[in-house]
């Protein structure tokens, strides 16, 4: 089969200015880690983010910034902590290894996100932690949903790993909780070569261990020493925050990544922006076809990192979309099958979920191509396949 659209698994195209930047960095940068980029990278997302200088800590993935996030927590035996079945499994597991257990959230049917209502359902006497995946690129109801975890005194986690850049009322996504996650992997608005990622620690003192956690313990010594050398270049230290000891990692992003994530910061509202009128376009261009519900916000609160609807009638005829448009070569695809269905889960005890309606919109959702890097051409092709596709379909019924 001939694909003319592929689901890519390549967001964005360089410009020239950004190659540029990483050739600099290749050539120049020493060390090639733990740098001045990394540094500069860090200071710039905080001010793009609007948040204190420090609080921001650059590492090799979004998952890694989800793995210190769960050390944070301090998770104890019997705690708890709620997440949205529907969601990427890395949103889920870290905390699953600090000793927690997760109680499935169900999402709203429009906005495709957890709600204050869908929490509330889920939470118990055990809850210490709630994480809120902004999925699709659509900031959940941040200030609603923060309001409820400082009157219940729980830990919020913003997984904004789809959701750079999105905002409501001024105020960024991953800005309201304790702590909030980015992920700048390959399919990202925002890349930095394929890995890395951010954690932002609202807390100064979780925020003082979070260097050594994420460098191997390492730390300076507490004395002055007359030979530089001695004991060591450095200490090595197991990092204590409260009176609980955290054992270190090494999660550290390159400094070449790193130069790139501070020259793509100059661009990422300007790619959101062109996605999402893009993405307005297609769905206002399709709002004659009722078999496609698509989730249509004009606003920055979404920055439309996916583009995704929900077949009105049913799963049978998704599939048979999703055949067709193959058939024409639309790669489309079905994403996030709620956590709770698979295998590694229902293993560990967690196969049990009373989330209706994320269920029913997994089953029912089609996933677009939708790079940022896609021309108008293929825009148009892949909007005139599914009107085409649409129409089949409906004589067949």
């Amino acid at each position: 089969m001939d694909i003319k659209i592929n689901f890519s698994g390549r967001s964005v195209r360089y410009t020239e200015e950004e190659i540029a930047v990483v050739v600099e960095a290749m050539r120049n940068a020493d060390p090639l880690t733990q740098g001045r980029y990394l540094r500069e990278f860090e200071r710039g997302f905080a001010r793009y983010q609007r948040v204190a200088e420090g609080s921001c800590f650059a590492v090799m993935n979004g998952s890694a910034a989800l793995e210190l996030s769960a050390q944070l927590c301090r998770f104890v035996s019997g705690d708890e902590f709620v997440i949205p079945a529907h969601t990427f499994t890395a949103s889920a597991y870290p905390y699953l290894k600090k000793g927690a257990a997760p109680v499935w959230a169900d999402v709203d049917p429009r906005t495709r996100v957890v709600t204050t209502k869908t929490i509330e359902r889920a939470l118990t006497p055990k809850t210490k932690a709630v994480v809120v995946v902004h999925l699709y690129g659509y900031m959940a109801d941040m200030p609603e949903i923060a309001a409820l975890c400082r009157e219940r005194g729980l830990l919020l986690i913003e997984d904004t790993a789809q959701a750079i850049g999105t905002e409501t009322d001024g105020k960024k996504a991953g800005s309201f909780g304790n702590m909030a996650i980015f992920s700048f992997h390959s399919h990202k608005n925002l890349t930095t070569l394929g890995e890395g990622g951010m954690l932002y620690v609202r807390d100064p003192a979780g925020a003082a261990v979070v260097p050594a956690l994420r460098h191997n313990g390492h730390c300076a010594y507490d004395f002055e020493r007359p030979d530089y050398w001695k004991p060591a270049m450095g200490n090595v230290d197991i990092p204590v925050l409260g009176d609980l000891p955290l054992m270190p990692n090494n999660y550290c992003l390159g400094e070449v990544e790193c130069a790139l994530g501070s020259k793509l910061l100059e661009r990422i509202d300007l790619i959101n922006d062109e996605k999402r009128e893009r993405a307005l376009r297609f769905i206002d261009a399709l709002a004659d076809c009722p078999e496609l519900e698509f989730h249509r916000v004009a606003s920055r609160r979404h920055n439309y990192h996916l583009l995704a609807a929900r077949m009105t009638t049913g799963r049978e005829m998704r599939d048979r979309f999703l055949r067709a448009m193959f058939e024409k070569g639309v790669k489309c695809v079905v994403q996030y099958l709620p956590l709770n269905r698979y295998d590694f889960y229902k293993r560990l005890g967690y196969g049990h979920a009373n989330c209706p309606d994320g269920d029913a919109f997994f089953d029912c959702m089609v996933s677009f191509p939708f790079q940022h890097w896609l021309s108008e051409d293929d825009m148009a092709y892949m909007l005139g396949a599914t009107r085409e596709v649409l129409q089949v379909l409906r004589s067949l019924r």
